[in-house]
């Protein structure tokens, strides 16, 4: 029976011996051991093998045994030693347990009171940041209501004096005052809807309306229309000193009642010009057949000179029209040279002369001369007349002076006539020039066409030597034909001098005109530049000639 119970309580052990993989790596980890008893695959018999690896070894069979019945004793007082603590244990853990129970009730216990306390603080900051907000908005809304109440009172007071103000026409004084109101009332748009703010706005709206009603009158009286009525244009050079007087006496008296970026002596000087330029058209339009050449250019002059002294004074930002001058560029009108003497010397030299540049444009130019263009005909008229009675004088010098004489400086050189007819023209454009780039000039230009082309028939081709082979005489086509033994013309030395100044002659005129030409295109509107409408004069005497 007992080998029975050993053999049952081995097997039972062995049972709870054969612990899980993880259990056992566990207890690996956490005693570690280099035992071989410790082993969890521990094998009895190679362990003895180990021990008695031969039959010598049985020797000290003893000394084995020995030891290893020492050890079991010790793990025996092991066991009974763990095993009476873990009955303490027991017994200090239950009670530990106890007191960790009692202790976490009373953690428990503070963390309520800390968390009721906590909610109460919370409230607590609750109704203190409500308090403030509403002293915020109260703070805020008695700012609001005290500027308010200022602004109003600033209103009501503004208005008032305001009123006052007008009826004294005290217009220093409201013109600071009426801009202080404006602002000030700009803040009450949004209580429109009251009726007193709403009748405070009235009250300023038939103010301003009332000083523009007032200030008006006071100027009309002021500036009472004596001589308004247009005089002849005899008369046009005291009209422009009338409107100077004028001018300067408002600046004393009146120009420090407005801003000056209104620029008021600028508009009454633009006001004024368009005046003028009206009723100038209606009276010269009325009495057309009074117009002289002479008059015409007296009050054309007196007006150019009106409007560039107004460009010196004034900027023309009151202009609607007006355009920003540009860049000075180089100049392209041909009769804005200086002045040519009579030996037509300086002509070519002006056209080789390196450019003049342009001055800034006038933003005032035309504001009253426009109303001339017009009767620009008169002009041009008395030209065609002038021009002609220039021709027939050249002719009748001709004949009398005779041709260049051979060896004298005038043999051969170009007749005198010629420069006269060009520095005559050059003066009429630039007359014509300083008005209208328009079809003035261009009728001028005709004309002078008509008669350069005049000149070169009856100076020039008219006075060529008779031949007997020809009747008709020469033609410069003619002279430039090669001939050869009877056919070529026999001339003297009196007519080879006449013709070769004829020549020289003919050419100084195609080649000036022809770059009078270009200039001309350049300088005349762009809409009249199609030249194959308007012939330019320099077509006609390479024709002719």
């Amino acid at each position: 029976m007992m080998e029975e119970e050993e053999l049952e309580f081995s097997e039972d052990l062995e049972a709870i011996l054969n612990l899980t993989p993880e259990v056992q790596l566990a207890i690996e980890q956490v005693f570690p051991s280099q035992d071989p008893l410790d082993r969890a695959d521990f094998n009895a018999v190679e362990y003895i093998n180990t021990l008695f690896p031969t039959e010598q070894s049985l020797a000290n069979i003893d000394d084995v045994v020995n030891k290893i019945r020492l050890k079991i004793r010790r793990l025996d007082d092991n066991i009974r030693m763990v095993v009476r603590g873990q009955t303490n244990v027991g017994q200090d853990g239950r009670q530990a347990l106890a007191e960790a129970q009692v202790a976490i009730g009373q953690l428990f216990g503070k963390i309520k009171d800390i968390k009721d306390k906590a909610e109460k603080s919370e409230q607590m900051v609750k109704e203190i940041t409500r308090d403030i907000k509403q002293l915020d908005h109260a703070k805020r809304h008695l700012t609001t209501s005290i500027t308010t109440l200022n602004h109003l009172h600033m209103l009501a007071g503004g208005v008032d004096s305001l009123e006052a103000m007008t009826r004294r026409r005290q217009y220093g004084e409201v013109a600071n005052l009426l801009q202080g109101v404006v602002n000030v009332l700009e803040h009450f748009h949004k209580y429109m809807g009251i009726p007193q703010i709403r009748q405070l706005s009235e009250r300023v709206k038939a103010a301003q309306s009332e000083l523009g009603t007032q200030i008006m009158a006071d100027f009309e009286e002021a500036f009472p229309a004596q001589g308004s009525k247009v005089a002849w244009l005899d008369k046009i050079d005291r009209r422009y000193a009338w409107i100077k007087r004028q001018l300067v006496d408002y600046e004393e008296k009146y120009g420090r009642m407005f801003p000056e970026e209104w620029c008021m002596t600028e508009r009454i000087a633009v006001e004024f010009c368009h005046i003028t330029r009206t009723e100038l058209a209606k009276v010269m339009r009325t009495r057309a057949k009074e117009i002289e050449v002479k008059l015409l250019l007296f009050a054309i002059q007196r007006t150019t000179n009106f409007e560039g002294l107004l460009a010196k004074r004034f900027s023309g930002c009151t202009l609607t029209d007006v355009k920003k001058p540009e860049p000075p560029l180089e100049s392209t009108n041909p009769f804005l040279e200086d002045e040519v003497g009579d030996d037509g010397s300086e002509i070519e030299e002006d056209l080789d002369r390196p450019k003049k540049h342009k001055a800034p444009d006038n933003p005032f130019h035309g504001i009253i001369s426009k109303c001339f263009e017009p009767h620009l005909y008169v002009y041009i008229e008395s030209q065609d007349k002038n021009l002609g009675e220039m021709i027939d004088r050249f002719v009748s010098d001709f004949r009398a002076q005779g041709p260049p004489k051979a060896g004298t400086e005038d043999g051969g050189a170009v007749l005198p006539s010629c420069a006269d007819l060009f520095v005559y023209y050059k003066k009429c454009m630039v007359q014509c020039s300083q008005l209208s780039t328009g079809e003035p000039m261009i009728a001028l230009t005709t004309i002078f066409q008509k008669y350069l082309r005049e000149y070169a028939w009856k100076i020039l081709s008219g006075n060529l030597p008779k031949t007997s082979s020809n009747s008709g005489g020469l033609t410069i086509k003619s002279l430039l034909q090669e001939k050869e033994g009877s056919e070529a013309a026999k001339f003297n030395v009196e007519e080879l001098c006449l013709i070769c100044s004829i020549l020289s002659t003919a050419e100084y005129c195609l080649a000036t005109t022809q770059q009078l030409e270009e200039k001309l295109k350049e300088k005349v509107d762009k809409t009249l530049c199609d030249f194959q409408q308007y012939p330019v004069a320099c077509s006609g005497p390479g024709r002719c000639l």
